[in-house]
Parts: C-alpha cells; sequence; structure tokens
C-alpha cells in the first residue's frame, strides 16, 4: 500500500470520527438542525428510527464505525461509501445556507457545505481506490477472456490431433487383420 493511502485514509476519516462521537455521546446538539431532514426521511424509510435524536446517534456510529475501518484500511472502499451515505443527509441538515438571513452566518454555512462536498468528493474517490490492485470488474472480464482462450486452444488441439487419429483409424481398417 503506498504511503499517500496510509496517511490519506485516516485524515479523510478524522473528520467524521470526531463529529460522530459527538453525534453518538450528544444528539442533542443536533437534532434541532437535523429535524427537517431527518423527518421526511424516517417517514420514507421504516428502518430508520422514528425519534431524530436516535437517528442522529445512528449516524454518528455508522460514521464512526466506518471512520474507524476507512482510517486502518480494513474494507475502506464500503466505509468510504458509508460514510458518504451519513455525509448527504448531515450536510443537507447542518449547512442550509440558502435559509440564513445573516450574511456573515450565511458565508460561513456555504464554506461548511462546500467543505462537506469536498469531503464527499475524497470519500467518492476513496470508494474507488482498489489499491492499486484490479477491480472485481476487471478481474472477471481478464478471467473470462482467459477462459475463451484456453477454450480455443484446446478446440484447436482437439482438431489438429483428431485428423492423424481418424487416418489412422482408416488406415488400421483397410489393413488384414
Amino acid at each position: 500500500m503506498s504511503l499517500l493511502r496510509v496517511l490519506g485514509r485516516p485524515l479523510l476519516a478524522s473528520m467524521f470520527l470526531a463529529g460522530g462521537v459527538n453525534s453518538v455521546r450528544d444528539p442533542k446538539q443536533v437534532a434541532e438542525a437535523a429535524e427537517p431532514v431527518v423527518k421526511p426521511v424516517t417517514d420514507r424509510v421504516s428502518a430508520l428510527p422514528d425519534r431524530t435524536e436516535q437517528a442522529v446517534r445512528l449516524n454518528g456510529a455508522v460514521q464512526v464505525v466506518a471512520g474507524l475501518m476507512l482510517a486502518t484500511g480494513r474494507m475502506p472502499r464500503p466505509a468510504a461509501l458509508a460514510i458518504a451515505a451519513t455525509l448527504v443527509p448531515t450536510t443537507l441538515a447542518g449547512h442550509r445556507f440558502w435559509e440564513a438571513d445573516d450574511p456573515e452566518e450565511r458565508a460561513q454555512q456555504r464554506i461548511h457545505f462546500l467543505k462537506n462536498l469536498s469531503m464527499l468528493g475524497g470519500l467518492l474517490i476513496a470508494a474507488d481506490d482498489t489499491g492499486s490492485r484490479p477491480s472485481l470488474l476487471w478481474r472477471g472480464t481478464h478471467a473470462a477472456r482467459g477462459a475463451r482462450r484456453d477454450a480455443g486452444l484446446v478446440r484447436r488441439s482437439a482438431r489438429a490431433t483428431a485428423r492423424p487419429a481418424a487416418t489412422a483409424g482408416r488406415v488400421r481398417a483397410k489393413l488384414p487383420v
């Protein structure tokens, strides 16, 4: 694994570890801001908790677990996708700059919104990173190509040996016993 991955993954995960721990410990801090986003989502997805505080705590727990996985390099691609999935509602709930009346607050919220979009981009790149190993799609495609090539070799080999064998059989049939 490259040095950039060894250093970059924990750095990317650090924000989610800190934020996730805060959300798990004290969900009331962000529950009010999360309410406009959590309510419509929990109405559509029955598997999510109904109470906003529980949804915030669940979101934080996913960020902590996936952040640890990303930081340690354990299943980093699914971990990055899980964090990305939690980042979307977090950003929409916490940084609604378009609703801020104060220009200074609007500017700060826009900065945080764009920062989260940048982190989302980094997570998507991390989710696509195969760690210098070929992806499953590439491996499957090349395995199928190799199998087709091997089948062609076997077919040609069988044809090449069948002709002399058939000729020998015809000759042997003509010989007196």
